[in-house]
């Protein structure tokens, strides 16, 4: 097939109106028509570059002409050194500084999308103006408006005075981020306002919610007469950052366009009608009477303040001298739009800029330009320097206490400072002195944003980071920031809440929305209940709703559950008990107050008698919920919310790692007693006397002993009834016991594995299996010794020592630290000496150097970070269970968990095993493993340089490299975890299941209107695999530890928690699953992958090889599971898959059900 190259037809375009800046770029001289010179801003700075000409060839490309030698080696210009300068000292690498040009080329507006806006605007205007007048009617009488549209307002109280008729606005102009070349992309939003004419408004609207119920009927009529009109695509109700007071209509263009941009009218009164005296935070402007219908008979009753709603009207009269201000700031301010566009991405990536009382992008400029105004950022800056000083500022200053101000005259009338904190939590004080930018945020909102703007400046400064990535281009929703989440449902339950707490005045002056008004209570009163318990504690922001021009407005318990997110002190979280102030102190009736009748009189070990609340939870899993425990109570006590109304997700997925389904332990415990065990057999090992050489060491290699194996080993004593029993000859009267075949498979042994390192000495032999003998006879002696010194039952054998101590099992293997360098030692043909690795060696040094410095370092990352282990057990169970586990192993999964730990950014560590499982989803699913190596630094051993040195290697090497490559300080070149495994496939297949997993589970922890089956993520999809062979639960020994756990369970020979005495030894590693799918990959690797839940699969699936099922030449020696087929005078042989499915059914004989072929999925 040959390809004909096709030429389009290009339609004859009309000249573009240009933009004034567009118009003074054509005008300029200093740019010439052949293009040889270019000015490009770069950081603030106007930069000249020659550019190479170029020649345009009859085919119409453009190609580059050769430059000159002189030209190619010119030596850069002033401009160009100083421009590099810049990168060297305020980048890490030029890359970083390439990637924000980049990233601003991305959200910055194009060309065609501005003429686009700019169109749509001038059409919405045009017909803004043709709005008909209608008759004067009284403010209640809304009889004129159709049916098809309703008031964007919750009318409580109905009744109110004032008149009303619609008349065309006075004015209609561009306020916000568009006129100022701060809008960005992807939701592009552009405000309009429009200017309401003065005839229909009055002074005395701002009392009583008159102005506001004015302003949203002007808005349902500007619907009315605009839904008709084929310009407008699709009109929505909204609200202005969430603030109900202030409904906006949203406009689309028609077409393909309209998910483009919205265009966002904002009615506002005429310039200069209310004064701004008017809306001090002190002054009243709601009445007590017309809200509640009461009136007072108290001679001395003072209007309570209303600043919440002061601040909501007065913000109507500023959007245009708020644009002029920045305009004036920005035209001073090269870096300006750029930084103010950097921010909103940060934001952004953090969730703060959306709903009532987040850090808007317009709050975002309004602080570029104060730091401007008190020259904490100068105008030659570039947006990185501006950035960075905006995060510093944001991380050093609390507006919470100290607040800000843009405002230079001192207009007496403008509050001051002190009465603007007495009515706000925030406070940011515009350049009119009267308004508080702030006044929607939260105290908790604000310290939210500090916490973020110290963790981005923390990472920024490291250079083992990609900054980049972790500052601008990472998300971070509130399930997988926050290590304990919860949600308010049922909202209208808050109506109570604010009742019991009597904040009528604050309902008042939020308009009767009471979960803002109960909000900051909920928060203050949560904040002392877990004090130290928690290093932050915020909530996900109120959402702007939307709704449809023909609907009412959603009710305000109609909004969804309002989520709280919890940021642990690991130090304090889990404490059982709450220790208060002594008893006669004059704050233990506070005390006693805040915890009600959980207070009580206790004495410590100090002799003092203090108050004190003691929390339940004996397990490390329980203690963990104890903020759950603390926060319920509060709420029940002092806001009469029902445990039923809060959703806490903080442990939701223990169900899948506990050890005894009917225990409340996920296995910290156990994990616990085995490590004490093994500590004990290591002093024993340590003294024992009697040793032709001394132990040098003793390290375990074995997860359970840095706290990380699924489910942890726990001591038993054998069930002797259901096992046979046979004398072992020659070594200390040995009773071994044996599975009977009638009964069901023993319960399953772990051995836990432990190198005992030897003293060197040239009494050791030089030749490998001198060594293996001379390691076999220190098994008898140690195991001689054991039993003679401290009566352990012991089974030794030529590669290594069982011990049975405390009901577990423990497998010792003596090492001389010089057998791996002689394994690889050979002789050469001329006879010299030399070495070559060779997998005999790699594998040696796997077990005894690298697995146990692993374990040794991750049991010291588990002492510093508790949930460490909880999550890389998570972990592991969703590979086993997605069937991954065999391709990827243990230890490559504790690393890539312990990284989240070790290098968390842009978070912080995990201090509970949910949201570290979720990260884990992430990493596994977003990290480029084709481009990048995951560096775990363990121990903090690899520096800076260290870094760029495995980068290089790795770039250098890919080819030859794991598709998973994992670097440690021990292993920086060859990643000995992952080199058996992931292969491509598998680790794409990783991939796509951790995504849908991920999306899976944290759609269901922050819906609760989702089904609520967590258990989802852990089954496996099986319709992709082409056979499926069925085991029988009675001989699969680790039955009972499956993600769906059986009902009924066989007795498998096991006593757990009885007297551990036992002089026989038990059935050790035996688990017929594993032995089976070893033959079959034995047999049958070659045509098929095999893959099974180690921890209780009751399936294992096969995939068939494409490669393999190909024709192959008829050759004898390859005709194992293979049949012969002749086409032509060809002789040919493919497996004979009946054959197949029939070995797979003898060599699982008893242990195999049923063999499923999916004859579906593949055909021959």
């Amino acid at each position: 097939m040959k390809l004909q190259k096709k030429t389009k037809k290009t339609k004859k375009k009309e000249p573009a109106v240009l933009r004034p800046q567009e118009a003074a770029a054509v005008s300029d001289p200093s740019v010439s028509d052949d293009g040889r010179e270019d000015e490009q801003v770069v950081g603030g700075a106007s930069v000249k570059r020659s550019r190479p000409q170029v020649e345009v060839l009859e085919d119409g490309v453009l190609r580059p002409v050769k430059l000159s030698r002189g030209e190619l080696y010119k030596p850069p210009t002033t401009e160009e050194l100083n421009t590099l300068r810049e990168t060297e000292s305020l980048f890490h690498c030029s890359l970083l500084k390439m990637q924000m040009e980049e990233l601003l080329k991305e959200v910055v507006l194009s060309e065609r999308r501005r003429r686009l806006i700019d169109t749509f605007v001038q059409e919405v205007t045009e017909l803004l103006q043709d709005v008909p007048h209608t008759p004067d009617t009284e403010l209640c009488d809304q009889s004129w408006l159709p049916k098809g549209v309703k008031v964007p307002f919750l009318q409580v109280p109905n009744i109110v005075k004032g008149r009303f008729h619609m008349a065309p606005p006075a004015s209609v102009s561009l306020v916000g981020s568009y006129p100022l070349g701060t809008c960005t992309k992807p939701h592009v939003t552009v405000d309009l306002a429009v200017t309401m004419p003065a005839e229909i408004l009055y002074p005395g609207d701002a009392l009583n919610q008159r102005y506001p119920r004015k302003r949203a009927l002007y808005l349902a009529g500007l619907a009315h007469h605009l839904a008709p009109q084929p310009a407008i695509g699709s009109l929505r109700f909204s609200c202005l950052h969430g603030n109900r007071l202030r409904p906006v209509l949203l406009l689309t263009p028609p077409g393909k366009d309209s998910s483009n941009v919205t265009l966002r009218l904002l009615p506002c009164p005429p310039p200069g009608f209310f004064k701004p005296t008017r809306f001090h935070p002190q002054r009243n402007n709601i009445r007590s009477r017309w809200y509640t219908g009461l009136s007072t008979e108290d001679a001395d009753f003072k209007e309570p303040p209303t600043p919440h709603y002061n601040s909501s009207l007065l913000g109507d009269l500023l959007p245009l001298p708020h644009l002029n201000f920045l305009s004036a700031t920005a035209a001073h301010c090269p870096a300006f739009t750029a930084s103010v566009a950097l921010l909103k991405v940060w934001l952004r990536q953090r969730e703060l800029d959306q709903g009532y009382g987040g850090f808007s992008g317009f709050l975002g400029s309004m602080l570029v330009a104060y730091l401007l105004s008190t020259h904490k950022i100068n105008n030659m800056m570039s947006a990185y320097q501006v950035l960075r000083n905006i995060l510093h500022f944001l991380a050093s200053t609390d507006l919470t206490e100290n607040g800000i101000s843009l405002s230079k005259d001192s207009d007496p009338a403008a509050p001051s400072l002190p009465e603007f904190h007495s009515a706000f939590q925030v406070v940011f004080v515009d350049p009119s002195g009267h308004l508080n930018l702030c006044a929607d945020m939260t105290a908790s909102t604000y310290k939210q944003v500090q916490q973020e703007a110290s963790l981005s400046l923390q990472f920024w400064d490291d250079p083992t980071l990609d900054g980049f990535q972790v500052l601008l281009m990472t998300p971070k929703p509130l399930i997988r920031s926050y290590d304990h989440v919860f949600q308010l449902c049922g909202l209208v339950k808050l109506q109570s809440t604010s009742k019991k707490l009597g904040l009528l005045s604050e309902l008042m002056d939020h308009s009767g929305n009471y979960v803002l008004t109960v909000l900051p209570y909920l928060l203050s009163l949560l904040q002392r209940g877990l004090g130290a318990r928690v290093h932050l504690l915020t909530h996900t922001l109120p959402p702007t709703p939307q709704w449809a021009v023909n609907s009412d407005p959603p009710k305000h318990k109609d909004q969804p559950p309002l989520s709280f997110g919890l940021l642990l002190n690991p130090e304090f979280s889990a404490t059982v008990l709450e220790r208060g102030p002594p008893a006669d102190s004059p704050q233990a009736e506070a005390f006693r107050q805040l915890w009600g009748g959980r207070a009580e009189l206790r004495r410590f070990q100090d002799g003092e008698i203090c108050e004190a609340v003691l929390w339940g939870g004996k397990t490390a899993c329980e203690k963990r919920l104890v903020p759950r425990e603390i926060i319920t109570h509060l709420l029940e006590l002092h806001a009469d919310i029902p445990e039923s109304c809060v959703r806490y997700t903080g442990g939701l997925l223990d169900e899948v790692i506990k050890v005894r389904r009917e225990s409340c332990s996920t296995g910290e415990e156990d994990s616990l007693q085995v490590v004490q065990s093994y500590d004990d057999l290591s002093r024993k090992l340590w003294r024992l006397e009697g040793l032709p050489l001394s132990v040098t060491s003793v390290q375990g290699a074995h997860p359970a002993l840095r706290y990380t194996q699924v489910f942890p080993p726990v001591p038993f004593k054998a069930e002797y009834k259901c096992f046979g029993k046979v004398k072992k000859s020659g070594f200390l009267g040995l009773y071994l016991l044996l599975p009977l075949t009638e009964k069901p498979c023993p319960v399953y042994i772990t051995p836990i594995k432990v190198v005992c390192h030897m003293e060197g000495s040239g009494k050791w032999p030089q030749e490998r299996m001198a060594i293996r003998h001379i390691k076999a006879a220190f098994h008898l002696r140690v195991a001689e010794l054991l039993k003679k010194e401290h009566n352990l039952v012991c089974q030794p054998s030529p590669t290594h020592l069982d011990v049975y101590k405390d009901g577990l099992v423990f497998r010792v293997q003596v090492a001389y630290h010089r057998e791996p360098q002689i394994l690889r030692e050979t002789i050469s043909p001329e006879g010299m000496l030399c070495y070559r690795d060779n997998p005999e060696a790699q594998r040696l040094e796997w077990e005894t150097l690298h697995r146990t410095y692993l374990t040794s370092t991750l049991h010291g990352l588990q002492q510093q970070h508790p949930s460490f282990g909880a999550v890389c057990r998570l972990a592991k169970r969703w590979v086993g269970a997605q069937l991954l586990s065999g391709e990827l192993g243990d230890d490559a999964v504790d690393l890539l968990v312990a990284s989240l730990f070790l290098q968390p950014a842009p978070h912080t560590s995990p201090c509970s095993p949910q949201v570290g499982f979720l990260r884990f989803l992430h990493l596994l699913s977003s990290y480029d493993w084709k481009n990048s190596p995951l560096i775990v630094n363990l121990n903090g051993d690899l520096t800076g340089a260290d870094y760029t040195e495995i980068k290089n290697d790795f770039v250098a090497a890919r080819s030859s490299l794991p598709v998973m490559f994992i670097a440690t300080p021990k292993d920086k070149k060859m990643s000995v975890w992952t080199k058996e495994g992931p292969s491509v496939q598998i680790l794409q297949r990783a991939i796509v299941v951790a995504a849908e997993s991920l999306q899976v589970l944290e759609t269901q922890l922050m819906d609760p209107m989702q089904q609520q089956d967590f258990k989802v993520a852990f089954r496996p999809p099986l319709d992709l695999y082409d056979v499926l062979i069925h085991l029988n639960p009675k001989q699969v020994p680790l039955h009972s530890q499956a993600v769906d756990p059986p009902r009924f369970t066989y007795s498998r020979g096991a006593l757990h928690n009885p007297s551990l005495s036992c002089k026989s030894l038990p059935v050790i590693d035996f688990n017929p699953v594993d032995r089976y799918l070893a033959e079959l990959r034995a047999a049958f690797g070659d045509l098929a992958l095999f893959f099974c839940d180690p921890y209780g699969g009751l399936v294992i699936t096969v995939l068939w090889k494409p490669q393999a099922f190909k024709p192959q030449p008829f050759k004898t020696a390859q005709m194992n599971a293979r049949r012969v087929e002749v086409i032509g005078d060809e002789v040919h042989t493919l497996p004979n898959v009946e054959a197949i499915l029939e070995d797979f059914r003898v060599m699982g004989a008893g242990l195999v059900t049923e063999v499923e072929p999916r004859t579906e999925k593949w055909v021959i």
